[in-house]
């Protein structure tokens, strides 16, 4: 529409002015509902020409699209397991820093863990300290092992040279208990010995894997006990935080707010433009944006990223296959889009609606030798045709209150 208003400026209104003010035709006599048409024939001819000129070069090489949306992610506010809520620290609307607690769910049993754990320490560490001295017990009781052998020893061997010297003053019964009695002593050292390695290897690797046992169960109940708090992942505002204390939190189920991050749709604008334009589209590209949010204020943009794909294609996991003639509407070509300037979302709010234009730019071709009168004066068209769209832009951006005031009924 504002196309062929800006067509009719230079076409029609000068073919009009000359008829009436030249040809002294009046209206309502030469000039009538019925005669219009032979009368302005050429403006309108020539405006309907120009019009479906423009828009064929802007739709083309200067793409605009109003779906563009300042996109913005959300972050749900949830414990890693169910709970009562303990304690809350936030209110509604609070702004938080990244690691802040929200809100605690009661952590008896996570207490109680812990506590056990901690016992389980507390044991093993008593256990080790019984051990060593069970060594010292130990060594005194090799040392009377040995002692005791040693006695039999001798004792055995001086009953076996009485025995040499006389036969009859030793039996030989005796001497098999004698040797008996050796055997069963140096048994006695080897348990004894056996004993201290027993002990000596509980010191060394049983009881230090016991423990290692029982502080990493120490560790995990302490981790299951702080995820009992639940602290902000990212700096930002609690949206719909209505939890209280005595509340039920299921992170399947029942969430307990939003939080919305500080930087969230503040740093650029997904854009979705025509199909038409996926050979004009390019990163680098400039452009400009008006938002409803933020009107009559052209925000200077760049093009970011093209998506090398159209989202209408994706195809989903199921059991059915795809009819193409589903797809009733043609998908867009996504485009990012930032501020060329620092802060220049900074007062659009996040989930905005705005209108975007990219411009194709034409001016470091001029100065190829190998490019011929027909297409300079091409590429001069399309670049003063960007001027046109520029200006239709900003007549959008003033009549975007006008627009929307009428739409919500005022």
């Amino acid at each position: 529409m504002i196309e062929v208003l800006l067509c009719s400026l230079v076409t029609i209104l000068p073919d009009f002015l000359y008829r009436r003010f030249v040809q002294d035709k009046r209206i309502g006599r030469e000039l009538t509902l019925y005669t219009v048409w032979y009368e302005l024939r050429y403006g309108i001819t020539a405006c309907l020409g120009l019009t479906i000129l423009l828009l064929t070069l802007i739709l083309y090489f200067h793409p605009s699209t109003k779906s563009a949306i300042t996109f913005y992610r959300t972050v749900p506010i949830l414990p890693e397991g169910s709970g009562r809520v303990e304690e809350v620290y936030v209110r509604f609307q609070d702004k938080v820093t990244a690691g802040q607690p929200i809100f605690r769910l009661d952590s008896s049993t996570q207490e109680a863990a812990r506590l056990t754990a901690e016992r389980r320490v507390a044991e093993v560490d008593a256990a080790t300290e019984l051990a060593r001295t069970e060594l010292v017990g130990m060594d005194a009781k090799i040392a009377e092992a040995e002692s005791a052998y040693q006695q039999a020893v001798e004792e055995l061997d001086t009953k076996t040279e009485l025995q040499r010297r006389d036969a009859g003053t030793v039996s030989q019964r005796e001497l098999q208990k004698l040797k008996n009695i050796v055997d069963g002593r140096q048994a006695a050292v080897a348990a004894a010995i056996a004993g201290k390695q027993s002990v000596e290897t509980q010191v060394s690797t049983l009881l230090p894997a016991q423990k290692a046992s029982a502080e990493a169960a120490l560790a995990q109940a302490q981790v299951d006990l702080d995820k009992t708090v639940v602290h902000a992942g990212v700096d930002g505002t609690l949206e719909q935080f209505t939890l209280r204390k005595g509340d039920i939190v299921n992170p399947l189920m029942r969430s307990a707010g939003v939080l919305i991050p500080t930087e969230a749709g503040r740093v650029g604008l997904v854009a979705g433009f025509n199909q038409l334009e996926a050979q004009v589209m390019k990163p680098g590209m400039i452009g400009e944006i008006v938002c409803i949010s933020k009107p009559m204020t052209i925000i200077p943009a760049i093009v970011t990223s093209v998506q090398d794909l159209i989202a209408a294609g994706q195809v989903q996991l199921s059991d059915r296959l795809v009819d193409p003639r589903q797809v009733l509407s043609p998908g867009t070509i996504t485009v990012y889009m930032e501020p060329l300037f620092a802060g220049g979302f900074d007062d659009v709010p996040p989930g905005s609606s705005c209108i975007a234009n990219a411009y194709t730019d034409n001016h470091d071709r001029y100065g190829d030798p190998n490019l011929g009168a027909g297409q300079w004066l091409f590429l001069h068209a399309v670049d003063a045709v960007g001027v046109v769209h520029a200006i239709i832009l900003r007549i959008q951006a003033l009549l975007m209150p006008v627009k929307m005031l009428v739409l919500s009924g005022h």
